[in-house]
């Protein structure tokens, strides 16, 4: 009886060997023949070969050497044992340059993309694409457009994440010099300057063009300029003057309107509630932070506010003061619409839990009372836009320009049916100059940056 001690074994090493991380070796020294009949083993052998030879056809496009391979596999199941071990000798090494072939492919992705991921400093993208969002959910009427608020926060996300990629282009030296940055990609030499660059404008023009193509001119337009500001701007500031954390503040508060601006088209005054509470929360936000990392800041040399308050004072008293700035928020958001009752007095609640840590870091400026400001800045944000959407009111305005088409043609029809009446036509004409006025939507790209906050102008009637 012939007997197949370490076929399978051998077997199942080759196929496993595009997933093994070492070289795998086979050893037919264990393979001995009794008897000249074949018995089900060998045919357990055919069946293997046949999984092989389906194997191998998956790796042809990539790998040269597997039509040779495809070749030796149709002939293994039909030799004898002797001459299918000698057969998956010789296809091992083969199976060895697909196994290192794709562990390199492997690695290169797990470097690449972990580079790119710390480069976009991709959870404060994410934070920002958050408030985009919201921004987006605020400004829809009773219905979201799920498509469009997908293509908003995917815009927005590249958007970021290329401010972020340039940000650490313009501060590979300065971020050199400190503890917490030094082993960032760029400082520790993981990737080059030129093809972060090449990857920060790749993601930036296509977020731009996104938004653009998906969105509008105005809320493709925002980006653009939050990206110069941030990156052109913010960035170099820096390192010249304190008032680097306003301008700051102002790049933090513009992804919120430019969410507004993708699902309505304008920017209506209660637009500014949610990017208003995100400038006077980025304050104490920012002012704990560098209160914390006075000592980095000075080596990467930074001038920060905090830098020219060595008693933490005047520090501590901005903060208290961009506080308590927060707390009408909540009743203007109720006023003007926005949202009900309910959020009037959660915001209240919770801006004064946010502005007593303010008040403790003012009496006892110490570290722990820093870090706890700075802890309670982490919450409050959250907290915020979760009650703007569980007490939001839809969009009143967005809704009108919607449901306008169908009141004109209401009044189209009402028009022929009085043909023949003077006074009935006379009366159609005040009603349809009326809503023409009301229906014509605002020239949108009249507003784009640098001067977002501009009132938006509209279409003046041909018969005027």
């Amino acid at each position: 009886m012939w007997r197949v001690t370490a076929a399978a074994a051998a077997t199942r090493g080759l196929v496993s060997a595009g997933r093994a991380s070492t070289k795998p070796t086979l050893d037919f020294s264990s393979v001995s023949f009794s008897s000249p009949r074949i018995s089900s083993s060998v045919d357990g052998l055919a069946g293997s070969g046949a999984a092989l030879l389906f194997a191998l056809r998956l790796h042809s496009a990539v790998d040269p050497l597997t039509p040779r391979l495809e070749r030796a596999s149709a002939a293994f199941s039909t030799s004898s044992p002797a001459e299918a071990a000698a057969m998956l000798g010789s296809l091992a090494p083969a199976s060895s340059f697909v196994s290192q072939m794709s562990r390199n492919v492997s690695e290169a992705i797990r470097h690449y993309g972990r580079c790119y991921w710390e480069l976009s400093k991709a959870r404060l993208s994410m934070l920002v694409v958050a408030t985009s969002g919201t921004g987006f959910v605020l400004g829809s009427g009773s219905a979201i457009d799920i498509a469009g608020l997908s293509c908003t926060c995917a815009g927005t996300m590249m958007v970021a994440a290329s401010a972020n990629s340039l940000n650490q282009v313009f501060e590979i030296q300065n971020d050199a010099k400190m503890k917490r940055t030094r082993q960032r990609p760029l400082p520790s030499g993981r990737l080059s300057v030129p093809h972060a660059a090449i990857w920060a404008s790749t993601v930036g023009i296509a977020g731009t063009t996104l938004l653009a193509w998906k969105a509008n001119y105005l809320a493709a337009g925002l980006a653009a300029s939050n990206l110069v500001l941030y990156a052109f701007v913010y960035t170099p500031l820096k390192q010249i003057h304190p008032v680097n954390t306003w301008v700051g503040a102002v790049v933090g508060a513009i992804p919120p309107l430019l969410g507004w601006a993708a699902s309505s088209g304008e920017l209506p005054l209660k637009s500014v509630i949610l990017p208003a509470a995100l400038y006077f929360w980025q304050i104490p936000h920012f002012m704990a932070l560098a209160y914390l990392c006075r000592n980095d800041y000075i080596a990467g040399g930074f001038r920060m506010f905090s830098l020219a308050d060595a008693s933490g004072q005047r520090t501590a008293l901005v903060s208290l003061r961009n506080c308590l700035y927060l707390l009408p928020l909540g009743l203007l958001a109720y006023n003007w619409g926005l949202t009900s009752k309910w959020f009037a007095l959660e915001s209240s609640l919770l801006t004064i839990f946010s502005s007593i840590s303010a008040l403790l870091f003012v009496r006892e400026r110490t570290s722990k009372n820093a870090r706890r400001m700075f802890y309670g800045s982490l919450l409050y944000l959250p907290v915020f836009m979760s009650g703007l959407l569980l007490h939001r009111q839809p969009n009143e305005q967005h809704e009108h320009v919607i449901s306008e088409p169908t009141t004109m043609n209401v009044l189209l029809s009402e028009v022929e049916v009085h043909e023949g009446n003077s006074s009935s036509t006379g009366q159609y004409k005040q009603r349809k100059d009326l809503t023409c006025t009301q229906a014509r939507p605002p020239i949108a790209y009249a507003s784009v940056a640098p001067f977002p906050f501009l009132p938006v102008p509209l279409y003046v009637s041909p018969d005027s």
